[in-house]
């Protein structure tokens, strides 16, 4: 898209700081700085990130912020994931940083927040300047949107602003539900001798197989990276399915992940 309105992407990898939790992967200062210059429209921020699971923490945003200010750049950040943060994380809006409303578009999505991942409908909040561009572009692009979908998440809406204070409100309770999952999946997958990351946020978990990788015979697979002839294998002979990391990662940074 970005390259179709005749600009150019220019991409920055989380790099791994320390082991455990996807709290430990960060984007390098001195790196993002340096992707930053007067021709720079557009940063896209994502958090609680996907796949990883990271929640940016206050300071993290604050950097990105203090830079998109400087040099006068738009904010799209997604925050589909904003609900499903696990404590004592907590997630920060992009939006409410000083000087982050009038430069940000947040993205919202109704799969995500009320578990209906098939139904394809989101939201988009921003100042009315900005905003009446991305209407035009949703106009001539899409036209319009499920009806029956979008009063269902009104509806939806208005229940769970309606328990807003109650421990059964969505907001609150999937996350509460989710940990004992993400728990239970990190455990499976110590067991079999995986290196799991215990993601902070969203509902999927990035795991490093390469501790196996004496044990599994891959010759028979030929993608180019490893990763994808890893779940091909696991799908052929364990009957477990999985998504191949790489598939997040822009051209140049594809041989990084080894999960």
């Amino acid at each position: 898209m970005v390259r179709y309105a005749g600009g150019i992407s220019r991409f920055i990898p989380l790099r791994r700081a320390n082991k455990d939790s996807s709290t430990d992967w960060v984007l390098d200062k001195k790196e993002l700085e340096c992707l930053f210059n007067s021709k720079t429209k557009i940063i896209i921020v994502n958090t609680p990130h996907n796949p990883f699971g990271k929640v940016y923490k206050k300071e993290e945003l604050a950097h990105v912020a203090d830079l998109c200010k400087k040099w006068n750049v738009l904010c799209i950040v997604d925050e589909v994931y904003e609900w499903i943060v696990y404590e004592p994380n907590e997630h920060i809006r992009m939006a409410t940083l000083p000087g982050m409303w009038e430069r940000t578009i947040t993205v919202g999505s109704i799969g995500k927040t009320f578990g209906v991942t098939g139904w394809k409908m989101g939201w988009a909040y921003g100042p009315a300047n900005l905003m009446i561009n991305l209407q035009m572009v949703h106009q001539n692009c899409i036209y319009t949107g499920v009806a029956p979908i979008q009063e269902a998440a009104a509806i939806a809406f208005e229940k769970a602003m309606t328990n807003l204070n109650q421990k059964n409100c969505v907001f609150k309770s999937t996350s509460k539900e989710l940990i004992v999952k993400r728990n239970y999946m990190a455990k499976i997958l110590c067991d079999a001798g995986m290196e799991p990351l215990i993601p902070e946020g969203g509902y999927f978990m990035i795991a490093d197989w390469t501790p196996l990788e004496s044990q599994v015979d891959l010759s028979s697979e030929k993608d180019k990276f490893k990763d994808y002839r890893f779940t091909k294998w696991m799908i052929k002979n364990v009957g477990l399915g999985a998504i191949p990391p790489s598939a997040f990662f822009s051209q140049e940074h594809k041989k990084q992940p080894k999960y």
